[in-house]
């Protein structure tokens, strides 16, 4: 299976955007980048601290992703990004239009269970109440899918990918 598409793979933390974008990019033949490498450094300490980021935190790591994914546009590619705020999605449609979203979405239970027993990650569980708090879903006008973040990573990656195809 191969796409000319650029897919950011999106939603709060915790819901296996790391996990599952590799997957997703290895089963799609097509490169992977991390989101969280986009971040600048005193975005990494904030967060660290458990300081939610403001919008204008946001803006140079989103132009950043933006930057690279416009830059595999007929290439096709997997990025992570939280894209909670669908301001946050149009400025990344901005840089590069054509952008398609899988949102791994979830009980926030299983995704807080998840969460804690992550080793050596940045984001507390603290953070997790605003992630929820700022998300706002898809709108039916975005290219995109939502996908369930039940089952392992395997399935979901399964399920994402099959969701990619049924995509006008």
């Amino acid at each position: 299976m191969n796409t000319p598409h650029v897919v950011v793979v999106m939603g709060v933390a915790g819901t296996g955007k790391t996990t599952i974008g590799p997957l997703l990019a290895a089963r799609l033949g097509v490169p992977y980048a991390e989101g969280d490498d986009f971040h600048p450094p005193a975005n990494i300490t904030k967060m660290s601290a458990g300081t939610p980021l403001t919008d204008d935190d946001r803006w140079p790591w989103l132009d950043a992703i933006g930057d690279w994914a416009d830059g595999r546009a007929g290439l096709g590619g997997v990025v992570s990004c939280s894209a909670l705020k669908r301001s946050y999605r149009d400025r990344l449609r901005t840089a590069a239009p054509g952008l398609v979203f899988v949102h791994l979405a979830g009980d926030r239970a299983l995704i807080e269970d998840r969460m804690s027993h992550r080793q050596g990650h940045f984001m507390p569980t603290a953070l997790l109440d605003s992630q929820f708090a700022t998300l706002q879903p898809l709108e039916s006008d975005e290219a995109g899918v939502v996908v369930d973040v039940t089952g392992g990573p395997e399935e979901i990656t399964a399920r994402a990918a099959k969701a990619l195809t049924e995509l006008p």
